[in-house]
């Protein structure tokens, strides 16, 4: 049947139905989930759910994106049911009374993309038993292509003084074939989880494995008061990340360059790199592995 979700053996439909069940409460940690068969970008339909006053919670989760966006403005587009695309509502400087919650100042908020890539990092490498790791900040990356990304977008408050919402962005490449492929991302080439062998390229299972692996990490960074430490977030990013130990090229925000050797991740989230004329530490750019 022409335009049938079904002609794609190797690309199944969601069920909406299944996730929620699975994925919203009571029996999971989501408050709402929303599949769309086709949207410009889950970011975009979820920063407009947050300027609405939607409660912290939402999932929103499309088979196809026609204006997906990454970092530095890039576009993310792949095949109709060929990856996974979903973004989620954080309100994290809301206290959390239910479950004891205290609120989270703003300054905290730039653990949560790497929380999400942590979260991610788990998935492939549970569910499609590939070695995956991150990019600083949260490119994922298998076999040195990147697979997958993150984007965290502030949604500032209705009302002043009123902490900002967080919508955290993540596409993850699953069925798309060589020709399908984005050409270098970030400056590297692409790959998907079955190009790279995975044991299970499933997207329910997938899907589900990664927002629970989220909702699990940002209870554990909630709870302890977006303590990274306490709640072993910066050790599991630690040892995700690609970048330790590298040299690298930093394109930073106004232009300027930084090479040297990426030495760790410091409590703010800021990438450490050992230059000629000292160590620096980078809370924004895109970063170069040297070869």
């Amino acid at each position: 049947m022409p335009g049938s979700p079904y002609t794609d053996l190797d690309r199944p439909p969601l069920s909406a139905a299944r996730l929620g069940r699975a994925l919203v409460a009571p029996h999971g940690p989501w408050a709402r989930l929303e599949l769309r068969v086709e949207t410009g970008s889950t970011n975009a339909d979820v920063v407009e759910a947050a300027r609405a006053g939607e409660p912290e919670g939402l999932v929103v989760v499309a088979e196809r994106q026609t204006a997906g966006r990454g970092r530095r403005g890039r576009v993310w587009q792949s095949p109709p049911r060929a990856g996974i695309a979903t973004s989620v509502l954080l309100r994290p400087g809301e206290a959390g009374e239910e479950r004891g919650w205290p609120p989270v100042s703003p300054a905290g908020y730039g653990w949560l993309p790497l929380l999400a890539g942590v979260a991610l990092v788990e998935a492939v490498t549970r569910l499609a038993e590939l070695d995956a790791g991150l990019k600083w900040p949260n490119d994922l990356l298998v076999d040195g292509r990147k697979c997958g990304g993150i984007l965290a977008e502030a949604v500032p408050a209705t009302e002043p003084g009123e902490p900002p919402a967080i919508v955290l962005g993540i596409g993850l490449n699953v069925t798309l074939r060589a020709h399908e492929l984005p050409e270098n991302p970030g400056g590297l080439p692409a790959t998907s989880l079955q190009l790279a062998g995975a044991s299970a390229t499933d997207r329910d299972p997938l899907l589900r494995a990664l927002l629970r692996a989220l909702a699990d990490w940002y209870d554990q960074w909630r709870a302890s008061g977006a303590d990274v430490r306490e709640c072993g977030l910066h050790e599991a990013y630690l040892r995700s990340c690609d970048t330790i130990g590298r040299q690298v090229r930093v394109l930073l925000p106004g232009g300027g360059e930084l090479a040297g050797q990426a030495t760790g991740i410091d409590l703010d989230g800021r990438l450490v790199v050992r230059a000629p004329d000292g160590e620096h530490r980078v809370a924004a750019g895109d970063v170069l592995h040297v070869r």
